[in-house]
């Protein structure tokens, strides 16, 4: 990791509510960003502003997720993913998260990442495969 992850750093994705986030659990004509969705973007905008201050090689891997979902998004609505980097404890990052569109908070929480080396994963995964073939 470079010395330029630090708590503080922040980073911002607008996305548009389309029809790949939504669920229309509550019937066809009340479809509304479904939280899984919300969730992945908050991810992934927390995983793109880790990306910037890593090493050649690493990477980052959720860990936790503490999301609150506030309020509907309607597909077409543009939200805002906003991410800030709030603790690190060596290679675990905390990072407080909040989406809204331009009427409400539609969700808040925390999100925790560890920054990996994508070898020493890919060995633990390759590892982990070989033990299931033994198992089947």
């Amino acid at each position: 990791m470079k010395d330029t992850l630090r708590p503080g750093l922040a980073s911002e994705a607008k996305i548009t509510v389309d029809d790949t986030r939504v669920t229309a659990i509550l019937g066809p004509d009340m479809k509304v960003y479904a939280t899984p969705f919300m969730i992945r973007d908050i991810e992934r905008t927390c995983r793109d502003l880790i990306l910037a201050h890593v090493d050649p090689g690493e990477d980052s891997v959720g860990a936790k997720v503490e999301v609150e979902h506030l309020a509907p998004a309607l597909p077409g609505s543009e939200v805002t993913v906003s991410v800030k980097l709030v603790e690190m404890n060596g290679r675990r990052l905390r990072f407080a998260a909040s989406v809204r569109d331009a009427i409400d908070e539609i969700g808040r929480g925390h999100h925790e990442r560890f920054v990996v080396e994508v070898a020493k994963a890919r060995a633990r995964q390759e590892k982990k495969r070989a033990q299931l073939q033994g198992v089947r």
